[in-house]
């Protein structure tokens, strides 16, 4: 019997099989690349600026509500404007906070073209006269550091002209708080006729919401204008001593307060900072 190959047709396999692997190379070669294959990654630079700086010029406006308080009840003793018991309001008293306008510097740092933080500092003082049943009292002045910080939501759909909305909270600290000191002749709202002077005056630090909206209207990427409102809920509770000759004592009394200042904003904004955005790789 004959044996089932041979060494001719093994080697013809071999050289079929050579032939047909080639074939299958070249045309594998032939075909178009696989359209779901990924893509190589390249950089995409964003074209805003990062760092911004703005300087402004702001009027604070207070417009809140004072209410004062007789802390021990010396008042009510004597004048019938309080229920004369300790810690009882005083009827119809009240604090005046004068106006002030500062200059203010905010820094900001934005993560994507719309969504920035901001950080806010400025310096003010405002003048303190009671009002109402306390009949004009001086009772002193107070220098304030408002520190506010910012979450902000900016508009880029409008060219040139972005405005933006923000919230945050506000730090109030008080410091260098000076008393009246001086007398105011002929008060007769304690219920006795004599001489008043704030002796000794103490403010207290507060923490509250801040509301913004404002715009930037940009000449270049890098320059503009600003125009900005802020209202900040502000509850700082402050303690005054005043001292009485009719009644050769000292009243303590406890201010509690929702100053709620309106701050009006106009300046310049600078952005910067462009080149050290990170690459962002892209597929498409």
């Amino acid at each position: 019997m004959k044996p089932t190959s041979s060494p001719m047709k093994l080697k013809r396999f071999a050289t079929t099989s050579i032939l047909a692997l080639s074939a299958g190379t070249t045309l594998a070669a032939d075909l178009p690349p696989n359209r779901f294959a990924p893509s190589p990654a390249f950089a995409v630079v964003e074209d805003y600026q990062p760092f911004q700086v703005r300087l402004r010029a702001t009027a604070i406006v207070p417009d809140g509500h004072f209410s004062i308080y007789d802390r021990f009840g010396a008042v009510g003793s004597v004048s019938g404007l309080t229920t004369g018991l300790p810690g009882s309001q005083i009827f119809g008293a009240g604090v005046n906070v004068s106006n002030s306008v500062i200059p203010e510097i905010d820094l900001a740092y934005y993560f994507t073209r719309n969504f920035a933080v901001e950080t806010i500092a400025g310096y003010t003082r405002h003048k303190l006269t009671a009002t109402g049943t306390l009949a004009e009292i001086p009772v002193g002045s107070t220098n304030l550091l408002p520190v506010s910080l910012l979450a902000q939501y900016h508009f880029t759909n409008f060219g040139s002209f972005q405005p933006y909305i923000g919230v945050g909270v506000t730090w109030a600290v008080p410091y260098a708080y000076t008393p009246g000191n001086s007398w105011t002749p002929l008060i007769t709202a304690l219920g006795v006729t004599g001489l008043n002077s704030v002796r000794e005056l103490h403010v207290g630090q507060s923490v509250g919401v801040a509301g913004q909206v404002g715009f930037d209207y940009m000449f270049t990427s890098n320059f503009g204008v600003n125009v900005d409102l802020k209202r900040i809920m502000a509850e700082p509770t402050s303690y005054a001593t005043i001292y009485n000759s009719a009644l050769n004592k000292n009243i303590y009394v406890r201010v509690s307060s929702n100053i709620d200042p309106w701050l009006a904003s106009v300046g310049v904004t600078f952005r910067f900072g462009a080149d050290v955005i990170a690459p962002v790789l892209a597929r498409f």
